[in-house]
């Protein structure tokens, strides 16, 4: 046998006894301790709060909107799953941490914290401006990082704590037409990974999650630019369909197991682990791919630069108000994301 085939086999061997072993790991209970979702009102937070909820967790829910909140947090109870709501602004870094603060003085130590509070702007990148690039990152990138950085000293002084970073495939490819979107999650990405391998030698656990496209009803929250009917029409569709999308319940479920198994890294539906593996074989002809694909996507008008992003709900007609986007629609309604 040669040289380099009996490396070849012996690595494939570790590698497999190493999933094997992972497999067999003891599972990490989850009753009892503190939970604290942020962007936990809707769409997938809610529904990981649901998951983390029936498995004994008491449910702290953290969003902008009190009304939304209120709903969310009525809706688990009903299913039995203590919850409680509080707003707040993940981009407020000092009410971030006075929000942890009281979290942990009134209900326990955040045992737990989810960062699932986001935003997504839609559009070419000639039509985004500075200022779009700045919110995204606010939201997505400086959001999450606030909040762990809250929840951090306690979770190393105890030395235990998990902190899972729900990021995007667009932070692992570069997608046209989500372009900010990409910039802040690609930042959040490379953070999450960092600091997981840093916060390890205090028995602390970080878990960067790389999904697809979900299928959680967002797509009227989406702020498009450029030719708003057509960006609104295209996402929505996208973004409903069963082959190209995840459900929530589906993603959600994954990302427990990962929790309780104490994972690093899990990228969820199977478009996105294709197009990763895709990427890192042959980058250069996925971004030339993609380029071909855009051509087909619509263009900006003049000024749209200057103008301002709005939900997509506005906008969405035809097409995207048929049986194609029916799937979307029906998750919309049932994680708490239908536009008031």
């Amino acid at each position: 046998m040669r040289r380099s085939t009996a490396l070849s086999l012996t690595a494939a061997l570790a590698a497999g006894a190493w999933l094997a072993a992972r497999r067999l790991r003891r599972r990490r209970p989850l009753a009892g301790g503190v939970a604290l979702v942020t962007g936990g009102s809707r769409g997938l937070g809610l529904v990981l709060a649901r998951e983390l909820g029936r498995r004994g967790m008491r449910i702290v829910l953290c969003a902008r909107d009190e009304e939304e909140l209120e709903r969310a947090r009525s809706g688990l109870a009903q299913d039995g799953i203590d919850a409680t709501g509080l707003p707040g602004d993940v981009t407020d870094e000092d009410g971030t941490r006075t929000l942890v603060a009281d979290v942990e003085e009134n209900l326990g130590p955040v045992e737990l914290l989810v960062n699932s509070a986001g935003i997504i702007q839609v559009g070419p990148a000639e039509a985004m401006s500075v200022e779009d690039y700045r919110h995204a990152m606010d939201v997505l990138f400086y959001g999450a990082l606030h909040a762990a950085e809250a929840v951090l000293p306690g979770m190393r002084a105890r030395r235990r704590g998990t902190i899972v970073n729900v990021t995007s495939i667009g932070a692992a490819v570069g997608i046209p037409h989500l372009a900010p979107y990409d910039a802040a999650k690609f930042a959040a990405r490379g953070w999450s990974e960092a600091l997981g391998a840093e916060t390890a030698k205090y028995g602390v656990d970080v878990i960067t999650v790389v999904p697809g496209l979900m299928r959680t009803g967002s797509f009227g929250r989406a702020l498009v630019k450029g030719r708003r009917y057509a960006e609104a029409s295209l996402f929505s569709l996208l973004a409903s369909l069963p082959l190209v999308t995840v459900s929530a319940e589906r993603a959600a479920r994954r990302i427990v197991r990962a929790i309780e198994h104490r994972e690093r890294f899990v990228i969820i539906g199977l478009p996105a682990r294709v197009l990763r593996l895709a990427h890192s074989l042959m980058p250069g002809a996925i971004v030339a791919t993609l380029g071909f694909v855009n051509r087909f996507l619509p263009t900006a008008a003049p000024g749209e630069r200057h103008g301002i992003a709005l939900p997509a709900e506005l906008f969405r007609r035809g097409l995207a108000r048929s049986i194609l986007t029916a799937l979307g629609e029906r998750a919309a309604r049932r994680y708490n994301e239908e536009p008031a």
